[in-house]
């Protein structure tokens, strides 16, 4: 199967001028998404109650589009919360936010991301104990997704996003460590160009560990806007086999429409060959 397009759609006010391409109508999004050829959405929802299944489902099949993932980042924008809090009742909170839009995104077919949840250490919670807090909530929420026969995504963040886990080397450390083989890992592009020596070499190196991409330049536009070589990361993606999405958590510059037809454009050019 070729690697399937897909753009992201912010329904979370609080996040306005983050990385993402469509913002607040969902089915106007869709529309646009269909009309450009992505094969899929991937909604950053402000919680999972916020979430209609059935009333999203249609909107997906009008439009002959796929669910690529949900996003889990409204718990610490909106609440602040996050996997490695010191107080244990909080940590729980964070879990049952994440398993809540596992459940959700799962009677769509599709993944939940950790990614800002995943928090970081500090805060009276040493590297070590963060790390152990971190692992055993992957283990917990990889196999409950495993429910849905979908896996989990973690991303690994750049440095100044987390003091975890921000190369996909450490990802996979991080999930050999682990019991499940449910949890998958995000290879983000932007994150990769700031933490990476080599993003093909790393590609290589996360092989079937790598779940999903989130495909952005290196400014964090979309892609074709910066100077991102991305011949060799296609090349190292196809010679591991993968058959995910590319999915456009770009910023919406120069403005939503712009953004998603120059993924659209980098997407034919390095992808649709394949």
């Amino acid at each position: 199967m070729p690697i399937r397009s897909s753009v992201t759609i912010s329904l979370v006010p609080e996040a306005r001028g983050g990385p993402f391409v469509f913002w607040d109508d969902l089915p106007a999004a869709c529309a646009k998404a269909n009309q450009l050829g992505f094969d899929a959405i991937e909604i950053f929802p402000p919680s999972p109650g916020a979430i209609e299944v059935r009333g999203v489902r249609k909107l997906l099949d009008d439009h002959g589009l796929a669910l690529a993932a949900m996003g889990t980042g409204a718990g610490w924008l909106r609440e602040k919360l996050h996997l490695c809090l010191p107080e244990a009742a909080s940590r729980a909170k964070a879990r049952e936010f994440i398993r809540c839009i596992i459940d959700v995104a799962g009677e769509l077919k599709a993944p939940a991301i950790i990614g800002s949840m995943q928090g970081r250490h500090g805060e009276g919670v040493d590297r070590a104990r963060a790390l152990g807090y971190l692992s055993d909530s992957l283990e917990d929420l990889g196999e409950h997704a495993k429910r849905w026969n979908v896996p989990l995504l973690y991303e690994p963040l750049n440095r100044y996003e987390t003091n975890l886990v921000n190369t996909i080397e450490a990802g996979v450390s991080l999930l050999s460590g682990i019991s499940t083989r449910n949890v998958k890992l995000l290879a983000d592009l932007f994150h990769m160009n700031i933490e990476e020596a080599e993003i093909d070499a790393a590609i290589l190196a996360g092989g079937d560990k790598i779940g999903h991409v989130h495909f952005v330049d290196t400014n964090r536009r979309a892609a074709g806007m910066g100077h991102m070589d991305f011949e060799p990361i296609a090349s190292a993606l196809s010679a591991v086999g993968y058959e995910g999405y590319a999915s456009a958590e770009a910023f919406s510059y120069p403005d939503p429409d712009s953004a998603a037809e120059a993924t659209m454009v980098a997407f034919r050019e390095f992808f649709r060959q394949s």
